[in-house]
């Protein structure tokens, strides 16, 4: 089954959140899903710790360059869903993950900043790609989106687009039940009512099943 690295150089840009919700939902599907901690911040063992994980996930921690790539392949043969969490640098860790991945995810907030540092994280698949001498599809995900996109945010969705950056629709939107993950673990499902649980139940649904429409379809 495949594997999906969620890779950032910035800081703050929403990697962590996005990795569990994506787990999150595709356990909640059926899905067997294993989550890779390889943040130094340990963002998802902290989450993990917190509440009661979803049936059929597992999240695993102390993954090392010298066993990542082990611990994948490992793991993406029991027909299971991988999602690797990366440290936000450009590591010899972050370049074995990126190598054994089906689909690479770049949440990225629609400023500037984080549209400059996170083209970072596209560089790094391309080096990957001419070194391994194959395609690994990409995506970049908005995170903590506003409901009413700002110029700021469209013009940077179109020159992504100009540029051939597969964008996933719909985007991540501010949420407090997002935030409130790293309270409560769990998941959005489990969890107690936090602003519009409706509404982040179905961004969050609505995301995974794009994620999980790219890890299916032929390009």
């Amino acid at each position: 089954m495949p594997t999906v690295v969620v890779a950032s150089p910035k800081g703050g840009a929403g990697k962590s959140t996005t990795a569990i919700l994506l787990g999150t939902e595709l356990a909640h599907a059926g899905i067997d899903v294993t989550m890779l901690d390889c943040d130094p911040n340990k963002s998802l063992t902290l989450w993990a710790s917190r509440g009661t994980l979803p049936g059929r996930m597992e999240v695993l921690s102390d993954i090392t360059e010298s066993n990542i790539v082990k611990t994948i392949k490992a793991k993406d043969g029991d027909g299971q869903v991988v999602i690797v969490d990366l440290e936000g640098i450009a590591s010899r860790l972050v370049s074995r993950a990126i190598s054994q991945a089906d689909l690479v995810i770049t949440p990225m907030r629609a400023t500037t900043l984080d549209a400059t540092i996170g083209s970072r994280a596209i560089d790094l698949v391309a080096e990957e790609e001419e070194a391994l001498d194959r395609t690994i599809r990409h995506a970049v995900v908005f995170t903590m989106t506003k409901a009413i996109l700002s110029k700021q945010h469209k013009g940077i969705a179109a020159s992504l687009r100009e540029q051939g950056i597969d964008l996933i629709d719909p985007p991540l939107m501010e949420r407090a039940a997002f935030s409130a993950l790293f309270a409560f673990g769990g998941d959005l499902h489990d969890m107690p009512p936090q602003g519009n649980m409706d509404r982040a139940r179905e961004n969050a649904g609505a995301f995974a099943q794009q994620v999980f429409k790219r890890l299916t379809e032929e390009e």
